[in-house]
């Protein structure tokens, strides 16, 4: 799979930014280019057109980060956007996939997990998605065709991305399954950023674009997003109806591991989560 680059980065940005979005006139001449040109980006941004090239070529080296952030101002980037643009400005073009070994589950978060009881489905994510842990409500209501303990060990850990996108009986508990796809895929954009030389993740997205037609489409478009709350509409196999609310926690000492809990939206959610 080829890493994505500052230079496409750029490129899908800036195809996307009209110029009455940037502010520019253009009294109703004809455009060869849907969104902005080169030399309007680099106005705008205050940049030499030249080096914006270069930049979109790859060829400039490190950007400093006043010339990303005015380049994330003129084009309109969001919190998750500009933090993938830095990510890849910084990234090493001589950098290597390395494999970073198995995910230990941080004890801060283990503990968190573990005073929640029962009462509240919560479970535990690593950086690529894999569940390092989960509670016996968080199983039951997210995967209860899988082995509770199959978190246990890295070998039969399951992967919530690999289960979103080809595994059927996953794929069927979302009602709103198009809108939590794109955020799936604009988070794991986000985390490739991050971690650009980690061999798995790589390996994980090259897997997703062959076997899912979806995947592929989606991650094509380039979207970046976070994922920290949000609806999710189930329809679980043994309880019929449930609307949640997902809510992510983070550990600052340990960033990677995601613990993500699931409040129910309605008293019929309540009562059918209590079921479980």
């Amino acid at each position: 799979m080829q890493t994505e680059t500052l230079g496409v980065f750029l490129k899908t940005r800036r195809g996307r930014v009209t110029p009455d979005e940037a502010g520019l006139h253009t009294y109703g001449t004809a455009r060869r280019v849907p969104g902005l040109r080169r030399e309007e980006l680099a106005q705008l941004a205050g940049v030499s057109a030249g080096y914006y090239t270069r930049l979109e070529q790859d060829q400039s080296g490190t950007a400093s980060p006043q010339v990303l952030d005015a380049l994330s101002r003129v084009l309109r980037l969001d919190g998750a956007e500009t933090a993938h643009l830095h990510n890849l400005a910084h990234r090493s073009g001589l950098s290597r996939l390395s494999n970073p070994g198995p995910e230990v589950l941080a004890p801060r978060v283990s503990a968190l997990l573990t005073s929640l009881s029962e009462s509240v489905p919560a479970l535990v994510l690593g950086r690529r998605g894999d569940v390092l842990a989960w509670n016996r409500t968080g199983h039951a209501l997210m995967a209860e065709h899988l082995d509770f303990a199959s978190p246990t060990h890295p070998e039969t850990r399951p992967s919530i991305p690999r289960m979103f996108f080809l595994d059927p009986l996953h794929r069927d508990l979302y009602r709103n399954w198009d809108e939590l796809a794109r955020i799936h895929i604009g988070y794991l954009r986000l985390t490739s950023g991050r971690y650009p030389d980690d061999v798995k993740l790589a390996e994980l997205v090259g897997e997703l674009t062959m076997h899912s037609r979806d995947f592929a489409t989606i991650w094509a478009a380039g979207d970046v997003a976070d994922c920290t709350s949000g609806p999710m509409q189930l329809h679980h196999p043994t309880v019929g109806a449930v609307d949640v609310e997902y809510q992510v926690w983070l550990q600052p000492d340990s960033p990677d591991h995601r613990l993500e809990v699931y409040t129910p939206r309605d008293q019929t959610s309540r009562d059918a989560m209590a079921l479980l």
